[in-house]
């Protein structure tokens, strides 16, 4: 006779913050010896921050998910993005190699500088790239195919929306706590009320910057939900997208430092690859799946 099932065991803590989606606060003390809430209970403000703070940071990290779900990019198995992780990885350490043997102090300074360029042109670049590849794409499609494209699109525009909304709230937000704290705005309300709305007001910036910071990576790897249009956009706007950073690195920083063949092979090694992978993933779809551009 068999014994009784016994439930499967329960995830790591590090695989559900990694892969699944973040436990709740009381699964949380759950996954934490009572002895080690000891300390923190007792630092007041650290803890207030933990039961206010992680809440709203799961909360934007469940909608960042929902907007841009991963599942969205059709027929990427777990290999394919173990390559483009691998890829990613050994850019990086070939460039760090390169700035260790021929960089200087300035070279690492405008390095950072691109670093942090590349990340905030990213997302905007891929918003004005977009438009022009769906419409290459969908030209080249067979008439049959452009209804179940334009379908396609409106997940993908209310992605773009949720980007800018969450990209303009924080300006707007500011605004509001700057007329609401200037000396010349005439109130008729209490300083209780406006410091309550200005709480609140504090409250939604700080969760748009949580959204945009677990969106923005999404919604570049997943090129806003573009699958949904037509399964090979994203490995074409990746590949498109690469060289137009190439080229604003180039014209805004120069070629990297070394030796010509160096700089060569930095300049069109990162960009070529990339293209590569993008390459082998729309072969991947077509051979796997039957896609290609025209259908």
């Amino acid at each position: 006779m068999p014994g009784p099932r016994r439930p499967p065991p329960r995830p790591s803590l590090w695989r559900r913050f990694r892969d699944d989606e973040w436990p709740t606060l009381r699964e949380l003390f759950g996954y934490v010896q009572p002895v080690l809430w000891v300390p923190l209970v007792c630092c007041v403000w650290p803890f207030l921050a933990l039961l206010v703070g992680y809440p709203m940071l799961r909360a934007a990290r469940n909608k960042a998910r929902q907007v841009f779900p991963s599942e969205a990019r059709f027929g990427v198995a777990p290999h394919v993005v173990r390559v483009q992780t691998t890829r990613a990885w050994a850019a990086a350490v070939a460039s760090v190699l390169i700035l260790a043997v021929y960089g200087t102090s300035a070279d690492w300074d405008q390095a950072q500088e691109q670093f942090v360029m590349r990340l905030a042109l990213t997302p905007w670049l891929l918003l004005l790239t977009a438009p022009v590849v769906v419409l290459v794409v969908f030209r080249l499609a067979p008439p049959a195919m452009r209804p179940r494209m334009r379908a396609g699109l409106r997940p993908a525009v209310r992605a773009v929306l949720w980007y800018l909304g969450a990209l303009s709230a924080p300006v707007l937000l500011l605004i509001g706590m700057q007329l609401l704290m200037s000396d010349g705005t005439k109130l008729d309300a209490s300083e209780l009320v406006v410091a309550l709305v200005l709480l609140v007001l504090l409250v939604l910036l700080a969760w748009a910057a949580m959204f945009l910071a677990f969106a923005s990576a999404r919604a570049v790897r997943g090129a806003f939900n573009a699958a949904g249009v037509h399964p090979v956009l994203p490995a074409l706007l990746t590949g498109v997208l690469v060289w137009e950073l190439a080229g604003i690195n180039l014209y805004h920083g120069g070629p990297p430092p070394g030796p010509p063949l160096v700089q060569w092979c930095a300049l069109l090694g990162g960009p070529a690859s990339v293209t590569a992978v993008a390459w082998w993933e729309l072969r991947r779809l077509r051979t796997r799946y039957g896609v290609t551009v025209r259908g």
